[in-house]
């Protein structure tokens, strides 16, 4: 059976791509140790991994990299938030999908590998995900703010204006803390895109602080939205632990201030 595999290095991901000929179907996950439905999706790709015949050559690869870890891999595939699927073959991208819908996953790797390439006689690859798994957080709200939300049965009606704000705010409110701290910038921190988010970047950097990232150029919904949530109109901002510190200038009046203001959070920082 197929595995996924972990790639463990920059210069170890064109071997791996050469190795294998470019008929095969490359399923790329990114992922961050940070964000908890990676987890998740990780779970969701090694059980459809197993699933697949392992031959030679192969037909199908399962490759897992770390977003944060691998930066050049992640900014050649246009990686702007994890979990994040890519399906490549022939040097070619088939699809993307961004988020952690396992059921969209399974779909689209079983649509490209081939009809009933994964499939038994009795059609159990259907079943490869486990119910626990198909749970997302968000379960039965809108991906965002004017996507309406999964039914089992007929369309359900479009949301209200104060319905797709509460849903757009839940899920800002989750978002804010998927890692302690949190930076919502213009770009991604090997390419930002803008003077002030390379900025804390570098401030961040400097101090070794293992952080978060959403690129809010990626996502309108939240772009607009994390502004009247915050009640912070502009970016980048920082959030430790759930609460706005703010942009650029309070960042570094706060350091000013404290210059310990993020060494709990360096991976430097002193055993206890």
């Amino acid at each position: 059976m197929s595995s996924l595999v972990e790639v463990a290095s920059e210069a170890e991901f064109p071997n791996i791509i050469s190795s294998i000929p470019p008929s095969c179907l490359q399923v790329l996950y990114f992922h961050a140790p940070w964000a908890a439905p990676c987890a998740q999706m990780r779970a969701v790709l090694s059980a459809l991994a197993s699933q697949y015949p392992a031959t030679n050559p192969p037909s199908i690869a399962f490759l897992s990299v770390n977003a944060e870890e691998l930066p050049d891999i992640s900014e050649e595939y246009n990686v702007t938030a994890v979990p994040f699927v890519v399906l490549v073959r022939d040097h070619n991208i088939l699809e993307t999908i961004s988020g952690s819908e396992a059921i969209q996953v399974r779909d689209a790797v079983e649509r490209h590998a081939g009809a009933g390439a994964a499939a038994s006689a009795d059609g159990a690859s259907k079943t490869v995900i486990p119910p626990p798994l198909t749970a997302v957080p968000r379960e039965n709200v809108p991906a965002t703010a004017t996507q309406a939300p999964a039914t089992n049965g007929n369309a359900a009606p479009a949301l209200t204006p104060e319905q797709s704000k509460e849903a757009l705010f839940a899920r800002l409110a989750e978002l804010v803390k998927a890692a302690p701290v949190m930076l919502f910038m213009k770009g991604s921190p090997s390419a930002p895109q803008c003077g002030f988010s390379r900025q804390i970047v570098g401030i961040l950097r400097e101090r070794s602080v293992k952080y978060g990232f959403f690129n809010i150029l990626a996502d309108e919904d939240v772009r607009q939205g994390l502004k009247e949530f915050a009640d912070w109109p502009t970016f980048p901002q920082l959030w430790v632990e759930g609460e706005l510190v703010g942009g650029l200038d309070i960042v570094k009046e706060e350091l000013e201030n404290d210059p310990d203001f993020l060494d709990r959070f360096s991976v430097n920082k002193p055993a206890a």
